[in-house]
């Protein structure tokens, strides 16, 4: 062999050893990307069963709230007749109300009206009345 060939050999023998960190350097780093792709893969499928989990979860709370709103709408519809109802029992009563003041007024001579008194007079004279309706029924019970 020639002096050139042996230089050439020893020439690519040198880059072959200066080269030997930098491929043992990659070497470790190739090993550690697989493992870290290997956790990355784990995560990715626990992401994929979380996501599926909320998703059934989404449905499930989605079918709950239409039933609870035909509930609501069930409750709605069977208390609409009570309201009415009570309405009209409102309306009867007041109306009883004011013919029954109507002849308090004309048994005791009041037909004409008089000024407007104030909420604590209107109040005691409502409890004045009241009370000597009791004693008059409690003087014929005896």
């Amino acid at each position: 062999m020639g002096l050139l060939e042996w230089s050439v050999q020893i020439l690519v023998v040198a880059l072959l050893a200066g080269a030997m960190p930098f491929v043992l350097r990659l070497e470790r780093e190739l090993r550690a990307l697989r493992r870290d792709r290997a956790a990355l893969d784990g995560s990715a499928a626990g992401l994929a069963e979380a996501t599926r989990l909320a998703e059934a979860a989404s449905l499930r709370l989605r079918a709950s709230a239409e039933a609870s709103g035909r509930q609501v709408a069930e409750k709605l519809a069977a208390a609409e007749p009570i309201r009415d109802d009570l309405r009209y029992l409102v309306e009867r009563a007041e109306a009883l109300a004011d013919r029954l003041d109507g002849l308090v007024r004309a048994a005791r001579g009041m037909s004409q009206p008089e000024a407007p008194e104030t909420p604590q007079a209107v109040r005691s004279r409502a409890e004045r009345e009241l009370l000597r309706a009791l004693a008059r029924t409690a003087s014929k019970g005896s």
